[in-house]
């Protein structure tokens, strides 16, 4: 069993992302982790909801500042399976999440480091401290079986 704090927070983000493959949505998959515990889960709910903003990001930020009771998620890890859009970079920003931890990089929507990098711009009066590439072949991989099976 890998001991890494990344690999289990990743490890939880890749079964809600599993949990969205199964209603036939993107599969990707969300978890805030606050104080060593997991606060918040979601995966993508687009379809389900008939909704563009239902992204796994969006819906544990609404589930984590439920849970705190805060609209500011100070002191807390976002992990996803996939690099969040430009949309779900900037409810990162504006939730005042510290550090956001992405498996599969995005080169066509990802806007935290593979076309811009929002969380990190340091013109912006909050920053978020990016990595990427946790568990990236586990997380590209749940894409890449998606989408051969929608052509």
């Amino acid at each position: 069993m890998n001991n890494n704090p990344h690999f289990k927070w990743m490890s939880v983000a890749l079964l809600e992302a599993k949990e969205a493959l199964k209603k036939n949505e993107v599969p990707i998959g969300c978890v805030i982790v606050f104080n060593n515990k997991i606060i918040a889960k979601s995966h993508n709910l687009v379809e389900t909801l008939n909704d563009a903003t239902a992204h796994a990001e969006i819906l544990c930020i609404t589930s984590a500042s439920e849970y705190l009771g805060e609209k500011f998620l100070y002191d807390t890890a976002m992990y996803v399976t996939v690099e969040p859009c430009p949309m779900c970079a900037g409810a990162i920003m504006l939730a005042r999440i510290s550090y956001l931890y992405f498996g599969a990089f995005d080169s066509k929507f990802g806007a935290c480091g593979s076309i811009i990098n929002i969380p990190e711009k340091k013109e912006f009066n909050h920053t978020c401290k990016v990595y990427g590439g946790i568990r990236d072949e586990e997380c590209s991989q749940i894409m890449k079986k998606f989408f051969s099976n929608k052509r």
